[in-house]
This record gives C-alpha cells, sequence and structure tokens, in this order.
C-alpha cells in the first residue's frame, strides 16, 4: 500500500512537472520569434542610422564645396591656408594603388594555396595548414603597419632603387598579405563542395590530377572564388592601420608607387586624431571621403553578390 501511494505521489508530481515544462516551452516559443525579430530590425535600424548620417554630413560639405570640384579636382589640399582643394582624386588614386598591389600580391598565392589544400594536401595537412592561414587573419593590422614599415620597407629599399621611407608598394604588399587567408579559406571551401564524382569522371576519362584541379574543380567553384576574390579587394579598399603606418600622408594624383602617398582611410584617420576643429569643412569633408569609401565597398559587395549568383546559375 505504502508503495502504490509512493508511486501514485512520485507519477502527479511528474505529471506536475511535464506540464511546467511544456509551459515554459510554448513561452519560450512564443517569445523567440519576437526576440529575433528585434534583433533583425535593430541590425537594420543600425545601418539605416549610419547610412543617414553619412548622407546628412555629406550634404553638409557640399554645401561648402562644389560636388563638381569633389569628383574631378585632381589636387587635395585641405590644410591650404590660402585656398583649400577638395579634389578626391588623389585620394581614390592613393587607395587604388594598394589595393591592385594587393590584389596581384593575394589572388595568385591565395588560389594557389586554396587548389593545393582542396586536391593535394593529406586531412592531417589541411587540418594543421588551414587553421595557422586562419589565425593569420586575426593579426591586428596595426601589428601588419609595424610590419610593413620597418620590415618590408627596408627589405624593398634594397632591392628597388629610390623608393622611399613612405610609399604604396610596401603597404599594397602587407594588406596582400593580410587579405590572403580569407581568398584561401573561403576559395578552398568552394572547391571543397565540389562533388567527387565529378573529380572521379574526370580522372576515369584520363586527365590528370592537376588537370582535374584546372580544368574541373576550378571552373565548377568559381563562383565561390570570385566572390572571395571580391570580398577581399573590399576589405583591401576599407583597411586603415596599414596605410596610415606605412603609406604615408601626401595625396598625389599619378601612378608612382614608390613615392608616399594617402588613402581615404589614412585620411580620415588623420583628421579625426584632431587635425581639424568640429563644423569646419574640414571636419565634414571626412563624411565625404567616408561616403565615397563606403560607394565603394557597397559596389564590390553588390558585385560580389552578382557575380556568385550569375556563375551558380551557369554550373
Amino acid at each position: 500500500m505504502v508503495s502504490q501511494k509512493e508511486n501514485k505521489t512520485s507519477s502527479v508530481q511528474q505529471l506536475i512537472a511535464n506540464s511546467r515544462n511544456q509551459k515554459t516551452k510554448k513561452i519560450v516559443e512564443k517569445a523567440m520569434p519576437t526576440l529575433l525579430f528585434s534583433a533583425a530590425i535593430i541590425s537594420i535600424l543600425t545601418t539605416f542610422g549610419i547610412v543617414f548620417t553619412l548622407i546628412f554630413e555629406t550634404f553638409e560639405f557640399f554645401k561648402r564645396v562644389s560636388i563638381t570640384d569633389f569628383l574631378f579636382g585632381t589636387k587635395w589640399l585641405p590644410f591650404s591656408g590660402n585656398e583649400p582643394l577638395f579634389g578626391i582624386l588623389p585620394l581614390i588614386a592613393g587607395t587604388l594603388k594598394v589595393t591592385l598591389i594587393a590584389v596581384v600580391v593575394a589572388v595568385p598565392f591565395g588560389i594557389a594555396s586554396a587548389i593545393y589544400l582542396s586536391e593535394y594536401a593529406s586531412e592531417k595537412t589541411r587540418r594543421i595548414v588551414k587553421p595557422i592561414l586562419e589565425v593569420l587573419a586575426g593579426v591586428p593590422t596595426i601589428v601588419y603597419g609595424f610590419f610593413a614599415l620597418t620590415f618590408v620597407t627596408p627589405l624593398l629599399q634594397e632591392i628597388v632603387p629610390g623608393l622611399k621611407l613612405f610609399n604604396a608598394l610596401s603597404p599594397g604588399i602587407v594588406v596582400g598579405i593580410m587579405i590572403l587567408p580569407m581568398i584561401t579559406s573561403l576559395s578552398e571551401d568552394a572547391m571543397s563542395s565540389v562533388p567527387n564524382s565529378m573529380r572521379e569522371g574526370a580522372l576515369a576519362l584520363g586527365a590528370t590530377k592537376f588537370e582535374v584541379a584546372i580544368k574541373v574543380v576550378l571552373p565548377a567553384a568559381l563562383s565561390g572564388i570570385v566572390a572571395s576574390v571580391v570580398l577581399a579587394i573590399s576589405r583591401a579598399i576599407g583597411e586603415t592601420m596599414i596605410v596610415s603606418l606605412a603609406g604615408g600622408s601626401t595625396p598625389k594624383f599619378d601612378l608612382n608607387v614608390t613615392d608616399s602617398i594617402q588613402t581615404m582611410t589614412a585620411y580620415i584617420v588623420q583628421v579625426s586624431t584632431g587635425d581639424a576643429g568640429y563644423g569646419t569643412t574640414i571636419y565634414y569633408s571626412i563624411y565625404s571621403v567616408g561616403f565615397t569609401l563606403f560607394i565603394f565597398t557597397l559596389v564590390m559587395n553588390l558585385l560580389a553578390h552578382y557575380i556568385s549568383k550569375r556563375f551558380r546559375e551557369v554550373y
């Protein structure tokens, strides 16, 4: 009799506990969509807030400076006491020089590394090498900047005659090293997702392993590879500390990579450190430069999305 009463008591307690658990689960299920929706809305509102701030302050700048002079001017002399000049082309030229050098360094080595990891490396080697590359991507950019200034530049001065202490070549190479892990990792992921049946079919037809990698796997993974390259270019365009430390602060509208330059991000850093007072034309110029940089990165991201979608439809 006692054991029966104990069983009935434990059964009732279990039913009560189950009922409470069910109520808790129902509350969580009802609350989670609202919480997740709130998180999404906060992200969207934050993005719109940043964009509207850039647009508003940029319009304030263009009330003082002609948009034609800004877009097509070839001299950027905002601190000139007599007649400040705000032609954005020298800053764009400096940014593009660094970015192009970075692409020349990162794309061949990044894709080659991805092909090795995907098609040639053993599983053990892949587990060791890939995390090392991904750790390289986590190195603070200011460390890369000092590396470019104190190691890469003196080394290049022994090879390239006339190379100045501040130049476009050294930060371009180091930015390429910085974005290389991004290209390697994303491209390797894209190649690894290619079905093995495609590799086996090509090998069965007499193709070599290299031919399979270049003529089968690479085209099949092209959407992911191109997207990784475009995203890496966006990262290179927006790089700040490396170009600020090793590039210099002399905006020039030319193709010379051995002389001092200034990129859009480096100019923003220069003014933000206190070289201009609040409400001045120079102060508002950082928003106009920031908005130009935003347009560049937005176009690159849209291009990456389009290319990825386009090539995915083909293959």
